[in-house]
């Protein structure tokens, strides 16, 4: 699997290309910077501690059973039919399970993935999402061990952005497609299980983060309602940053308030974005 990247990967030490080293199966760069690819498949590139908010194990199984149960599938569709036609590399930074970046890869014949997550646990699963997928370990708030220009498309869904970045990886005619909750977004558990809120103001904000190097070209709200089970609600809570604001024993209290089935909304921007042409200027 990282064998079809690794001309897309660069040392996150020194910046130059990386290479298989040798029998022992590792990355390793022309300065002899190694990398050792784990038994799962991926390839821890990350430098330093691992940064606070990393998704836990739990977290990851979560997201990967609301995937199975076909909860998001409306999501991915959309972000699928962002995807240009003749594409070779994308790129998905926060990469979660992988499932949104797999079902790209199977959309699209031919073309190559990379995962990028910061937590181990994510890698793993990336690892395994499609054959086609090369997983790695990086933080998206360091410079990405990724060459300049190397993809065709980034996705960045309810991940960190980083503009700068995004745009050094990204070709010229390149497509980047982000996605971020609106204000109704779960917004039926937020009272009754004491959820975090979205960002009145999201909109400007990811406009902020990244309209000094790109332009965006459409944007598309997609909603629809699901009807959940309990367990089900548990994992939507469980999946996202308010897991980490409340307990096992307090959320299992508020869900069994909830009527069953529970309605809930999904709610979310989906946004495509083409490289600012200045922006090379202002980096």
């Amino acid at each position: 699997m990282l064998d079809d990247v690794l001309d897309r990967l660069t040392c996150p030490v020194c910046g130059a290309g990386l290479g298989r080293a040798g029998s022992a199966g590792g990355l390793r760069c022309p300065a002899g910077h190694t990398f050792d690819v784990a038994r799962q498949g991926y390839v821890n590139l990350l430098v330093g501690r691992v940064p606070a908010g990393a998704d836990t194990p739990a977290m990851v199984a979560a997201r990967s059973h609301l995937h199975d149960a076909g909860h998001l599938a409306p999501l991915t569709a959309a972000i699928v039919a962002e995807v240009p036609p003749n594409v070779t590399t994308v790129v998905d930074v926060g990469a979660g399970t992988g499932h949104h970046l797999a079902a790209v890869l199977a959309a699209r014949p031919g073309s190559v993935g990379v995962a990028v997550d910061v937590a181990k646990a994510a890698a793993r699963r990336n690892a395994r999402a499609h054959p086609a997928i090369g997983s790695i370990v990086a933080d998206v708030w360091r410079r990405l061990p990724l060459a300049d220009a190397c993809a065709d498309v980034i996705l960045d869904v309810f991940a960190p952005r980083n503009g700068a970045e995004f745009h050094r990886i990204l070709r010229p005619d390149g497509t980047l497609v982000v996605v971020t909750p609106t204000r109704r977004h779960l917004a039926e558990l937020i009272e009754p299980l004491g959820l975090l809120t979205v960002d009145p103001d999201k909109r400007d904000r990811v406009q902020g983060s990244l309209g000094r190097w790109f332009t965006p070209l459409r944007q598309r709200e997609v909603s629809y309602a699901l009807r959940l089970t309990r367990p089900e609600v548990a994992r939507f809570v469980a999946m996202g940053p308010s897991a980490w604001h409340t307990t096992e024993a307090e959320l299992a209290d508020r869900l069994a308030a909830l009527a069953e089935p529970v309605t809930v909304t999904i709610s979310v921007d989906v946004t495509t974005w083409r490289p600012h042409p200045a922006a090379n200027s202002l980096i």
